[in-house]
């Protein structure tokens, strides 16, 4: 069963540029820490202040795994203290939810006018 670990970030909107840095950061380190990076996503209209983080695990013990390698990683370590050095997360919260089969990933269809 795939996992998918939603984070949801407040976020000080007049720092939108380390937050973007702080997830361009994730793009290395989660893949090789062992998760599936589904994106980050910074808030365009409506809301400023939120945005969200999608990664996706085997089960729960990946997850764990996973955890015990960032609190390892070089690159992990300094991504969480550029983050707690210029405060722009003032809230984090996490979501654990698990795919409806046939669901995830499906494209689009042309669509005819």
């Amino acid at each position: 069963m795939t996992i998918t670990c939603f984070i949801r970030y407040q976020i000080d909107p007049f720092q939108r540029d380390a937050f973007t840095e702080y997830a361009q950061n994730w793009a290395d380190i989660i893949p090789r820490c062992g998760g599936h990076l589904l994106g980050y996503f910074l808030p365009h209209e409506g809301t400023s202040d939120i945005a969200w983080g999608l990664i996706a695990f085997d089960s729960l013990a990946a997850y764990e795994a996973y955890r015990a390698r960032l609190r390892t990683d070089p690159a992990s370590v300094e991504n969480f203290r550029m983050a707690q050095a210029k405060r722009f997360i003032l809230r984090e919260e996490r979501t654990f939810t698990e795919v409806v089969d046939g669901t995830l990933g499906r494209p689009a269809h042309a669509v005819r006018d």
